[in-house]
Order: structure tokens, then C-alpha cells, then sequence
């Protein structure tokens, strides 16, 4: 049926009327039969059919028909009385979203009356008879408050306003029941202080122990029902106190929404984030001690794709170091991390020089750490939190995919004591077997197809990873800052004889060692590689070299012997072809260029000193002996004489 309702010259057939009534047609046409109302008769494609004018129905029945119409369109021209200012309209406004939505509902049937009587009065209809027959209707579709003089009243709240605010503005404004039981503070307070607890005890056993409280006060007066107790809880404390002081921090924070944070906006290796994960499992250490390994790995946060990891017995700075070792020989150095500031990762050998990084004392003259030393972008985030860490989300992963195999059956032992399964402690794992598993399921979880997250579209991380891998620019690290990366061994002495070292058992060797014989070097190493050699460094931090690793061999290995002996004889032809090289010139020819040194000339003595006792000759100064020597003794002529031929000597030499 049409809506377009504002004339009184509306027509409706019988179908409109029986419908509006809510009755049968043939009830509607024996009614209108009985009260005589006039209808016009008009041919359509029906055939002939009556229309009634709403002017010559009863007023119930005009009532009917116009509550089941549209109003009529608001007039945007239409100006508001003065009366009604800006700041009294936007008062309105604001209630009308602040009550619930059962006032909001009942605002709008008032509405509707209005707009009902409103229509009844174009009909034709007198507005006190229009008030009756709408009061009368709304009393019968179940209104509260459906009188004449509401009605007026309402009519009259809205008088001068614009139409488009006369919902807001017939908001009921009794707001119900306001006074409350009255509540001794100190007994609220003693309420408050056992109900917010961290043991969060019920409301029904506090309520109780308050009433034997109350019991020994006598001027409180009676106590106000649990039920009132309660209530006050609910309307005077908010929900984020309550969760904080009966669920605790980490429970509150889960109130605050979390922050959604867009990967797209990185590239392979532009940002990278890490992370320890204990598995649940019992596995045999290469020591022989059993107990729950430790993995530390690094993610890529463009990609989700797992770079390198590595595991071990406990989180330390040097599982971190060689992790993140790992990923740089094997991808390149990143741009930024993301670390949560655990003493692993917080420590100086790694991110050493980083201002914020609120763990140990942070000095002037602290060292760079070696991740830092790289260029990268330490950020630091709050531990344990998904958000802030996408690591997370793969730990959980891990905890069913590697923590539950079926390799490690009767090796798991749950994530919390009362999640124990009943074959809890029944074998351990061998190491190697444990460390071929996460292997495995590590590479598995890279490349499983059909990634949800918005960059992978379906695509595996290995997917998403190489394809922007390809299109990224890379920094690529040195020889030097991998080997800065390895691990550092205390300083060693080395052989005093052959210069070699010895590290965990292993004893390594190389000719550039040979000159450290006897001093203290540094070794640099990886753990798991130490069957292929280390890195040799000086205390000053020079690079001597690279020493590879002798093995033992049997006592009677014959094919051993050969070989070392080989390798024996070629070191010492080796060495003799570099003496040859080097020593060139005979040590003759060395002698035959000293020159003859002859005692330099002595001044004359400027006092002679007598000589006591036996007498003898005096001794005639150098000038004299070599002019005249006739009256000398025979002994100081000789002496004079052989003073005379060493400085003939002399003066042929010099020419």
C-alpha cells in the first residue's frame, strides 16, 4: 500500500481496511456493510472493486489505517522556535545515547503518536478526537502511558521544535528508583578490601565474614543485603579494577585492545625478531643429564619465515649470538630487531652500546655489542607478548607440531603440571634424535602451504620470504664480522714446542700458530663444528689464522702414520725452501765485512798520581815517545813502539 499519506481524500479498499484492522476480509465488508460506509466504484485490472475514503470511516478505523502509514516527510524548511536554542537541542542529543535502549524505544512509540495524531487531523479529524481515538489504540497495542493528557503533554514538550528532533526531545525523563541502602563506610571498606584480592573470593563468603564483623560493631547499623553488596560492586568500582585487583596485570592488559600492526611495510630482512621457546619434552643432553631443551630462533617479520635457530640446554647470550650467526652467513645481516630484554639478549657482549636497553648498568665506556657493531636497530618489547613478538605465535605452533610427535612419544611431559598425559616420564630422547626432529619440523613449518596471513595469501613462508628476498637489497657480512660472531674461548696457551691448541678435548694446529709457541691466543669456534677448526686471534686482537682440527688416531693405524709422517716431511721441506729464500748470504762473506776495531786515543792524563814504594822510571808522555825514544828504558821503548805500529795500522785501514 502506499505511504504517501496527507490529504483527506485517501482511498483504501477492503483488502487495506480488513488488513489494518487485522481481521478477514469478509468481517471488514460486513462492517463496513452494518456502520454504512460510503465507497466509490472503479474499474481496474481486477475488475470492479470499491474504494472507501478515509474521511467517511469510523475513528477507530481511520486510527487503524493511519498507524500502519508512513508519516509524513520531515519539512527541511522548517524553521525552530527561538526557544530552542543550539545548546538545549544538543542536551537532548546527548541523553537520548546515554539511556538505555527501552527509553530509546519508547521515545519512538511517542513519536509515532504524534505523527498518528497529526494524520488524523488532516482527515479531517478534531484534535481532542484525534487524541481520544490515538490514546485509545496505543491502550490497545499494550503502550504504558497512552492518555489524552500524555498525549497533550507530549505534544506540548515538543511545541516549536524541529521535527527532526522530536525523538530525542520525548525521551521519558523519570530515570526509576535513586535512593540506596545505606551502607556503613568502614563496613563497605572492610568489604572492598577482602573481596579485591588476587585469591578473588566469592562475594558470598566475604558478605558472610563481614556479618560476623558486624557482629562485634555495635555502632554500625544493620547490614544491607548480599544482593546490595554486590550491586555496589558492579555500579561503583569498574570492571577494569576489579579484573586488576582479583585477576592481576596480565589479565588487565587483556581489556586493552590489542594493537593490529601491519608487516606489509617490510621487506626480506628489513626487520627480524627472536625469541627462547622450552620445549615439553625430556631429552638426554650430550653430557648425559636429562632435562627440557631450549630453542632460540630468528623470524622474519616480512615473511614469518624462520631463519636459523639453534638449541641447547639454557637461553644464554652465546645460544642468542650463534643463532643469529646462523642467520647473517646464511642471509645477510638485518636492518632492525625486535628483543625482549632478557639477560640473554640484553647482554653486552651482544647488544652492547644500545642506550635503552634497561638491563646491567649501561656505561659510557661499555663496549659495542656485536649485534650492534652490525649496524642494526635494536627495539625492545615487552616478554611474552604475541603482539609485540609474531615469534610467539610459532612457538605455539611448535608445541604441536615438534613438542607432540610421534618420535617423542612417552618423552612428553606437558605444558603445566595438571596437563601431564598419563605416559608422563616414561623414556627420554637421544639428543641427535631431538635435534633431527626440530630440524625437520622447522623446514615443514617454512614451507606448509596455505598461510592465512594478509602477506602470504596462501603461499608458504618460504614463498613469500624468497620472493621479496629477491627484489631486496641485502647487506652481506665479512669474513671478519663472521668470525666476530662465533663463539670466543678464553685465552689458551699453545704449545710451547709446536703451538698448537687445545680446545674441549680437541687439539688444532696451523703453521701461523707455530709463532705463538709458548703464549696465550684467543680461539673463536662454533660448538657444533668443532671437528672442522677454529679462529686463532692474538690477546690484541690480531688475526693469526685458521687451525684445523687434528683427530686422534688409533695406536696402530698404520694408513694414519704414513699420512702424518708425509705431512711431517712436506712441513719441514717447506720450511727449508723458505730459509733458503730468505738466507741468501754466506756467513763468511758476513765476516770478511766487520771492520777491525783498534782502541780509540786516550787523552793525557791531567794528574799523575805517585807512586809509593819501589822506584821506577817515569813515564814519558806520547808525544816524546814518538819523537825521540833514545833515552828511554829499553822496556817503555817497546811499549812505545808497539803503540806506534797499532796506529799505522789503523790509518791503512781507514784508507
Amino acid at each position: 500500500m502506499s505511504t504517501n499519506v496527507g490529504s483527506a481524500d485517501r482511498n483504501f479498499d477492503i483488502k487495506a481496511v480488513a488488513t489494518a484492522l487485522g481481521v478477514h476480509k469478509s468481517v471488514a465488508e460486513k462492517r463496513a456493510k452494518r456502520e454504512g460506509w460510503r465507497y466509490t466504484e472503479v474499474c481496474g485490472r481486477g475488475g470492479r472493486k470499491r474504494l472507501y475514503a478515509i474521511a467517511d470511516l469510523s475513528i477507530p478505523v481511520q486510527v487503524a489505517l493511519l498507524a500502519r502509514t508512513a508519516p509524513a516527510p520531515i519539512n527541511a524548511t522548517h524553521s525552530a522556535s527561538p526557544k530552542w536554542t543550539e545548546q538545549r537541542i544538543e542536551a537532548a542529543h546527548d541523553r537520548y545515547e546515554r539511556v538505555g535502549s527501552a527509553m530509546q524505544a519508547v521515545a519512538r512509540k511517542r513519536l509515532d503518536a504524534l505523527h498518528l495524531i497529526e494524520r488524523m487531523q488532516d482527515t479531517g479529524c478534531s484534535l481532542m478526537a484525534a487524541r481520544a481515538a490515538v490514546a485509545e489504540q496505543l491502550q490497545r497495542d499494550g503502550v504504558r502511558g497512552a492518555s489524552v493528557g500524555n498525549l497533550a503533554r507530549w505534544q506540548a514538550a515538543v511545541a516549536g521544535a524541529h521535527r527532526s528532533d522530536w525523538l530525542y526531545l520525548l525521551v521519558p525523563h523519570y530515570v526509576g528508583q535513586t535512593a540506596k541502602a545505606q551502607i556503613d563506610p568502614e563496613a563497605w571498606e572492610t568489604f572492598k578490601a577482602d573481596y579485591l584480592r588476587l585469591e578473588a573470593p566469592s562475594a558470598e563468603s566475604c558478605y558472610r565474614r563481614l556479618q560476623r564483623v558486624a557482629a562485634g560493631k555495635s555502632n554500625w547499623p544493620a547490614l544491607a543485603s548480599l544482593r546490595t553488596f554486590k550491586r555496589r560492586i558492579e555500579t561503583e568500582l569498574s570492571r577494569a579494577v576489579r579484573v586488576l585487583a582479583r585477576e592481576g596485570e596480565e589479565a588487565l592488559m587483556k581489556l586493552y585492545p590489542a594493537q593490529q600492526r601491519d608487516r606489509s611495510v617490510f621487506a626480506a630482512l628489513d626487520g627480524v625478531n627472536s625469541d627462547g621457546h622450552k620445549f615439553d619434552v625430556s631429552v638426554i643432553f650430550p653430557d648425559g643429564t636429562i632435562g627440557r631443551p631450549i630453542i632460540v630462533g630468528w623470524q622474519d617479520l616480512a615473511s614469518g619465515k624462520m631463519l636459523s635457530w639453534r638449541i641447547g640446554e639454557t637461553e644464554t647470550s652465546d645460544l642468542v649470538r650463534l643463532a643469529f650467526a646462523d642467520m647473517v652467513r646464511e642471509y645477510g645481516i638485518p636492518r632492525e630487531c625486535w628483543l625482549d630484554n632478557g639477560r640473554a639478549f640484553a647482554s653486552k657482549f651482544l647488544t652492547g652500546g644500545t642506550p635503552n636497553r634497561y638491563r646491567f648498568k649501561v656505561r659510557e665506556e661499555d663496549p659495542v655489542g656485536i649485534i650492534t657493531g652490525l649496524g642494526v636497530t635494536v627495539h625492545w618489547v615487552t616478554p611474552y607478548h604475541g603482539q609485540a613478538k609474531p615469534i610467539e605465535r610459532a612457538w605455539r605452533d611448535f608445541c604441536d607440531s615438534i613438542a607432540k610427535h610421534p618420535a617423542f612419544a612417552g618423552a612428553y611431559l606437558g605444558n603445566n603440571p595438571t596437563a601431564k598425559p598419563e605416559n608422563y616420564g616414561s623414556r627420554s630422547v637421544a639428543w641427535d634424535e631431538f635435534v633431527a626432529v626440530v630440524n625437520s619440523e622447522v623446514a615443514a613449518h617454512n614451507a606448509r602451504l596455505g598461510r592465512r596471513a594478509a602477506q602470504c595469501n596462501g603461499r608458504s613462508f618460504d614463498q613469500v620470504f624468497a620472493e621479496s628476498y629477491a627484489k631486496s637489497s641485502i647487506r652481506k657480512a665479512t669474513s671478519t664480522q663472521l668470525r666476530a660472531l662465533l663463539l670466543a674461548a678464553e685465552a689458551v696457551t699453545a704449545n710451547a714446542y709446536d703451538g698448537s691448541v687445545h680446545v674441549a678435548g680437541n687439539r688444532y694446529w696451523s703453521e701461523a700458530l707455530s709463532a705463538h709457541a709458548g703464549r696465550k691466543v684467543v680461539l673463536r669456534f662454533d660448538p657444533i663444528a668443532l671437528h672442522t677448526g677454529v679462529d686463532c686471534y692474538a690477546l690484541d686482537g690480531t688475526f693469526i689464522g685458521y687451525a684445523e682440527c687434528i683427530a686422534r688416531v688409533g695406536f696402530a693405524d698404520t694408513n694414519a702414520a704414513r699420512e702424518h709422517a708425509r705431512a711431517t716431511k712436506d712441513f719441514r721441506k717447506a720450511t727449508k725452501r723458505m730459509l733458503g729464500a730468505e738466507r741468501r748470504m754466506d756467513a763468511s762473506r758476513v765476516a770478511a765485512q766487520l771492520p777491525t776495531e783498534v782502541p780509540a786515543d786516550l787523552p793525557p792524563a791531567a794528574v799523575i798520581e805517585p807512586v809509593f814504594g819501589t822506584p821506577r822510571a817515569a813515564v814519558v808522555p806520547r808525544e816524546q815517545a814518538r819523537t825521540g825514544t833514545d833515552d828511554l828504558p829499553q822496556s817503555e821503548r817497546s811499549l812505545n813502539d808497539f803503540l806506534t805500529r797499532i796506529q799505522e795500522e789503523r790509518a791503512r785501514n781507514r784508507l
